[in-house]
């Protein structure tokens, strides 16, 4: 796990099955107003477009996604009767890039491309500065990979 600082909002970059997530919770948490950040995401997975850019990210990544399913979303989002909860949706579509965690470090988690759009919910700018920050994260990352790979080389007996 990891953390990044967006507009003095400290944020969750969890590892998951090999994919890192970042805490939509942790966004809306920082977002200044009186809305809890449940309400927040809640609010975001209401809106038509949202629908359809989490159908069409589960369409290209995730070969269980149940398109029937988003199909009656689809229909129903931006309805003022729609209302859907980030559980309902992983739950009834096999969504891949929207998880809910309990207990420690609870809260919803998205995969970047997912969370990123979310940022948008938050600011622009706040989207821009979260791409900035999640790649200063994975820069960093793979420089101190780069580095301990090397010294391991080091330490290994030279063949003669």
């Amino acid at each position: 796990m990891a953390k990044i600082t967006v507009q003095n909002t400290e944020i969750t970059v969890l590892s998951y099955n090999d994919k890192e997530y970042i805490s939509l919770t942790d966004m809306a948490n920082g977002k200044q107003s009186e809305s809890r950040a449940a309400d927040i995401i809640k609010n975001w997975l209401r809106n038509r477009y949202t629908i359809e850019f989490l159908g069409t990210w589960e369409m290209i990544h995730n070969p269980n996604f149940n398109v029937v399913e988003f199909d009656h979303f689809r229909m129903q989002a931006g309805l003022p009767t729609f209302a859907i909860s980030a559980s309902e949706w992983i739950e009834k579509t096999n969504a891949i890039g929207i998880i809910v965690k309990k207990g420690r470090y609870g809260g919803t988690y998205a995969f970047k491309d997912i969370a990123f759009e979310f940022g948008t919910a938050i600011s622009v700018t706040f989207k821009l500065y979260l791409i900035e920050e999640f790649q200063r994260l994975k820069e960093e990352e793979t420089i101190r990979l780069d580095c301990q790979e090397r010294t391991i080389q080091n330490q290994l007996p030279h063949p003669y």
